[in-house]
């Protein structure tokens, strides 16, 4: 197998793993607060095979990994959970939202410091573990950012409902009727805005530099060794 698929290969095993803690995370703090739906659906498993979904799990991430630029992503099915079992019915369905991405984060915050002890340290980790380490971090925050995105039905578009005035309700009704296309339109011709945060938030965790996170995205996907 050549280095290429294989780091195609790993790119995906992360990105599944990554979208199942991001899924199981809303499940959880849904049964915290007071929904058991995703529970009795058998959804509050790390087990990725309830969460694949065949479209955004494997279709997506392969047609993407084959455009120029970039890194994969993805996502899984959605976990259900009914809002209307939420002890706050007021900020219940933000938290369930909010959770998600935060999970991500956190990920990346912890195999970033694995980076950072590993770089500045005796400790030496080995260099196919830090490319692993490093992609890690990358597809969290990807994920992570890419899901705060104010539109349905990414996470960021439930936070924002919740704290929309009752007098704004429109904006919702529109973001609702055209978010899948709205969506689409962003992946393709805005993602690149979402670049200076996600290079910021690889620095902050891992203290290597944009420079460094163009060189690790290119050799990843071209297989080739840091």
């Amino acid at each position: 197998m050549d280095t290429s698929a294989l780091s195609f290969i790993f790119q995906i095993a992360i990105l599944v793993m990554s979208v199942v803690i991001h899924e199981v995370s809303h499940g959880f703090m849904a049964y915290a607060l007071g929904d058991p739906t995703a529970k009795y659906a058998g959804r509050l498993t790390l087990n990725p095979i309830p969460h694949i979904d065949p479209f955004g799990s494997i279709i997506l991430p392969f047609v993407l990994s084959l455009l120029p630029g970039g890194i994969v992503f993805g996502y899984a099915k959605p976990v259900p959970y009914n809002p209307y079992n939420l002890r706050d019915q007021k900020w219940g369905p933000a938290l369930v939202a909010g959770v998600g991405p935060l999970s991500n984060l956190f990920v990346a915050f912890v195999f970033g410091l694995i980076i950072r002890f590993g770089a500045t340290t005796s400790f030496a980790i080995p260099a196919a573990f830090f490319e692993i380490a490093s992609l890690i971090v990358l597809l969290n925050i990807v994920l992570a950012v890419f899901n705060l995105v104010p539109i349905p039905p990414l996470d960021g578009s439930r936070v924002l409902f919740t704290l929309l005035p009752y007098h704004m309700d429109h904006i919702r009704q529109f973001l609702e009727q055209y978010g899948y296309i709205l969506l689409l339109v962003f992946i393709f011709f805005f993602f690149h805005i979402l670049h200076p945060i996600i290079e910021q938030l690889f620095y902050w965790f891992t203290g290597l530099g944009p420079n460094l996170l163009g060189d690790f995205i290119e050799c990843f996907r071209h297989g080739c060794s840091l």
